[in-house]
């Protein structure tokens, strides 16, 4: 077997074509995303962190641990899966939500398809709290991810504290308690708000999921990227299947639906109402 690079020859693991195109078997096969080649030594600086952790010598090894071992497989998916979010990313999201929230006050159910460390879901979650002057409003707001360390992270509510700095002061003060002492330069999502958010385990993929219709608005942002056309089509059509017929279908920045104007049709900047 050939190695990746020359630089492979002083790698701490060996690590060849074979074990990454079994890496991305794997990850499209058990999280249906598809890793680009030129991922190559992403996958080796992420993957060697476990191989060390369970003092395992080689690629070859551990893919075959992985293959054996349930629990290594959440392990793998959680190392293999990009977690960049941030609070009130895309802002014209958000203004929309708002606006939306205004016209439906009826609204009762917001899922957010990939939570990530739950920045996105709190500032969904403000946004509610903010349109209703309530942490108490009668709606129910679902953040999922298929890494279940991300979601544990969401649930904590804990942050840098340089991550609300782009925040309003109205917001840093009723939303956040700032850290003191050994919690110096951190912040925490205030109780309220964090009773606000559901987060749970869910692989997009799966034949299973623990949402259920009615949704009045989803956010799946920057996520269908990750997954070949008839896999964003699949997904895309169950999301839609799910929403009421005037819900909202946010989508990231990067991404375009355009292409399934039987499922969808364009209501704002990379927002989407349903077709039925």
């Amino acid at each position: 077997m050939t190695a990746l690079q020359s630089t492979d020859a002083h790698r701490e693991f060996s690590y060849s074509r074979s074990d990454f195109e079994r890496v991305k078997s794997l990850l499209v096969k058990h999280a249906g995303i598809n890793l680009a080649d030129s991922k190559d030594a992403m996958v080796y600086s992420r993957l060697a962190r476990r191989l060390r952790v369970l003092e395992i010598h080689s690629f070859t090894e551990y893919l075959a641990y992985v293959g054996s071992c349930k629990d290594e497989m959440e392990h793998f998916i959680n190392a293999l899966t990009t977690n960049l979010t941030a609070f009130f990313r895309e802002p014209h999201h958000f203004d929309a939500l708002a606006n939306y929230l205004v016209k439906r006050p009826q609204t009762k159910r917001i899922w957010c398809a990939a939570s990530s460390t739950g920045e996105e879901p709190y500032s969904i979650a403000m946004t509610v709290a903010s349109v209703f002057g309530s942490f108490t409003p009668n709606v129910q707001i679902i953040a999922t991810d298929i890494d279940s360390k991300v979601l544990q992270k969401g649930r904590e509510g804990v942050y840098a504290l340089s991550s609300i700095s782009q925040l309003s002061n109205d917001h840093k003060t009723q939303f956040f308690y700032k850290g003191k002492g050994a919690q110096t330069g951190k912040v925490k999502v205030v109780d309220e708000l964090r009773k606000m958010v559901q987060f749970d385990l869910l692989n997009l993929t799966s034949p299973n999921w623990c949402v259920d219709a009615p949704l009045d608005v989803i956010f799946c942002r920057n996520v269908m990227i990750y997954f070949d056309r008839p896999t964003q089509r699949k997904i895309l059509a169950r999301m839609v299947n799910l929403l009421c017929s005037d819900g909202m279908y946010v989508a990231g920045h990067s991404e375009n639906f355009t292409m399934y104007p039987e499922l969808v049709a364009p209501m704002g900047k990379t927002i989407y109402r349903p077709v039925n």
